[in-house]
Parts: structure tokens; sequence; C-alpha cells
């Protein structure tokens, strides 16, 4: 069968897709990735085929990006779901998705919450459609809660009833590899807001690469614990927010702990001068070569190094910092107990040290990693999806 993969241009958005991308062509299907033209090298790196469509023009994206720093939390987060993704990113990708959609008839429609023009133009042609989770239920239902205006917009550019429209972005199944644990987890004083998800939903096991145990050169004391610092692949370079890494620099510089730092894409390694003797920095490393030898992570709560980290057992350091699933992504790993949430985002640097101090003296944060680390070890594995997505592509 030919499936559609259909995702906007962000690691953590694509990274959960990828492993049952590659799961279907392992299967002998068919399998296309639809996503902005600037996230071509993206898809073609994790070896699949890629269907473009246009990005948003920067000078329309930057202005709205540089008013978040400035903006409440709820505020900037109703900003980047209704503004960026519901409108901006989801009208920019239509007019690409239905004319392949048209020209090459998937059989069904894979895509992620944040993806909305796949799910017009699949719902317009007939076709079934699956979400994958990139964060948690809770996040879920806050984006479909902000999406419910825009979508509506879009389906009538695409020629949909509207309320056909936001009837599926609330009943359609869905794939997600976080575990229940973490999942359901929420701190007593925190208000449950979004859409109720009506749709059934299937659990799968991370596929993570096999740890070679590969680091940089030696730096620092060996015998201090490792501490990985990632702020994922944009951070560095939105405004305002690339304060954060010469901040965790000078907050850790005196600490007994050896810091590996990557900046991503956003940010030059050498832009921040010459490192702390007890730092490496680094735009990129694999996180999963990392993560086995670390004592702890710090990072601002990006799906893909929050799920890797907790697949490796290893308590983290959330410092959100522009996205809404970022807090929530916080809010479950303090709740669960395998970390802490330090909001403030840039600011917050001022507490990280003896936040660091408190969260490595404090056993029972590990061994709540651990836990969450052993129950994501018993989800069925991402082959196991394959069956499931040819099932409803039937149906």
């Amino acid at each position: 069968m030919r499936l559609l993969f259909a995702t906007t241009a962000g690691a953590g958005h694509f990274g959960p897709m990828v492993p049952i991308a590659r799961a279907c062509v392992a299967a002998g299907h068919e399998v296309v990735v639809a996503a902005p033209e600037s996230f071509a090298a993206d898809v073609s790196r994790a070896g699949l085929a890629h269907s473009g469509f246009a990005d948003v023009p920067q000078a329309v994206m930057g202005p709205v990006f540089g008013r978040l720093p400035d903006l409440p939390r709820e505020e900037a987060n109703r900003v980047v779901m209704t503004e960026v993704f519901g409108r901006l990113d989801a009208q920019a990708a239509l007019p690409g998705i239905s004319a392949f959609v048209t020209e090459w008839a998937p059989d069904l429609v894979v895509r992620e919450p944040a993806e909305l023009a796949s799910l017009v133009v699949a719902e317009a042609a007939a076709i079934p459609h699956v979400q994958v989770a990139i964060g948690m239920t809770a996040h879920e239902g806050v984006f479909a809660a902000h999406f419910d205006a825009p979508l509506r917009e879009l389906a009538g550019m695409a020629g949909l009833d509207p309320d056909q429209a936001a009837k599926a972005l609330v009943s359609m199944p869905r794939l997600s590899c976080v575990p229940a644990i973490l999942d359901e987890a929420r701190s007593e004083s925190a208000p449950l807001v979004g859409t109720a998800l009506a749709g059934p939903m299937w659990r799968y096991r991370p596929e993570l690469p096999p740890a070679t145990g590969v680091l940089p050169p030696p730096w620092g004391n060996p015998d201090h614990p490792l501490v990985y610092v990632s702020f994922g692949s944009v951070a560095g370079g939105l405004g305002p927010f690339g304060a954060i890494y010469p901040g965790v620099l000078a907050a850790l510089a005196d600490q007994p702990v050896r810091v590996l730092m990557t900046t991503g894409a956003g940010l030059d390694p050498a832009d921040l001068g010459p490192a702390p003797a007890n730092a490496r920095i680094e735009q990129w490393w694999p996180q999963h070569d990392v993560l086995p030898g670390a004592a702890a992570v710090v990072g601002h709560g990006g799906f893909g190094t929050t799920i890797a980290t907790l697949a490796a057992g290893v308590p983290q350091i959330v410092v959100p910092l522009f996205a809404g699933d970022q807090f929530v992504n916080a809010e479950h790993i303090a709740a669960v107990g395998a970390g802490i949430s330090l909001d403030g985002g840039p600011e917050a640097v001022g507490a990280l040290a003896p936040t660091l101090a408190r969260l490595l003296s404090t056993p029972a944060y590990r061994d709540r990693a651990a836990e969450v680390a052993s129950q994501m070890a018993a989800l069925r594995p991402v082959v196991d999806c394959v069956p499931l997505l040819e099932k409803i592509a039937g149906a």
C-alpha cells in the first residue's frame, strides 16, 4: 500500500514518525514524506522519499517568532498553535499536499498533530488517516482546542465541510510512544485544559539507535558526572532564547560536573567563545551515544530529547522555552518524579546550579526515571504498528 507521512519542519515533530515509516518500508510498502522544501535534507537523512511543499516565507514567519519573547506564556502558546501551525504552516502546505495526494493517491495518511493540511486533504479525498503523537495526550488536546477555528478556515479552503474536519480532529486513531505512567502523570495543581480526544490509541516502544558510547575527545575531570545539555535544533537561532547557552555554561562552570552541550543548527559553537574547562560544545552529537553515560540531562522539554532521556533512565531538568508542549512535558516529568521543571526561560539559569546539585544528590529522581524506562521497554515494538496501519487502510 501507499502511505503518505506528513509533517511540519521540526525534528521533534518528524522524529517520532521515522521508525514507523521505516517499519512500513521494511514491510514492503511505499512511503513518501510530505514536508516543507526546507526540510528535504532531514527527510533524506532518515532514508525516506520526500514530496516538498512551500515554506512560509521568512519575511512572514520571522516577525511572528520575534514577538514571542515579549508575550505572556499562554498568549505565546496561542500564537504558535493558531497562527504558526494552524494558519501559516497549514495554508502554505495545502496546495502542495493536495496536488500530491491527487497525483499519487495514497491508501493512508499518517500525520503529526501540528500538521493540518494533510488532515483536510485526506478527509476531502475520503482517505483514512492516523495521528502520531509528538508529546503527551494532554498537549494534543490543547492543540485540538486551539486548532478549531484555523481548521475550519482551512477546511473551507479545501472545499470540505468544517464540521467534518473538526470531528475528524478529535476522533482519528492515534499512535504514541509515551508510556501510560508518564502520559497520565499530572500535578494536582495543574488545571485540565484542552479538548478531549475520543479516538482509539495504541502505544508502541520508541525505536532508538544502538549506543556506541563514543564521546568527543576528553575534557574536564573524568571523575565528575556527565551532564548533557541540549535545547533542540532551533532555539539558538530564535532571538533572545539563544542567551540560554552562555547562561548555562556560566552557571555550571564552577560545578563538579562535565558538561557536553550541543547547540543545533541555530547556533555556531564558535559564537559562544572559549568553553569553560569543564565543558565541551558541539553543534551536534548523537544523543544516543551520550545518554548511557549521562548522570543528568538539561533541556527545554522537546519531545525527542525528553523521550530518549527517559528511555535511557536518566533524570532531567526541563527549562521550557517557547512552545506549549515544552511546558506540558516539563509538568509531566516533574509529576512522575523523573526530573525537575525549572520555569523562567533563559533567566532560569540563575537557579540551575543548585537545582542540578539537588537532582544529582537525590536517588529518587533516577529511580523514577528508571521505572519509566522499564515501562517504555515493555511496550509493543514499532513493527507492530504496521499491521495496525494496514488494517486501518483496508477499512
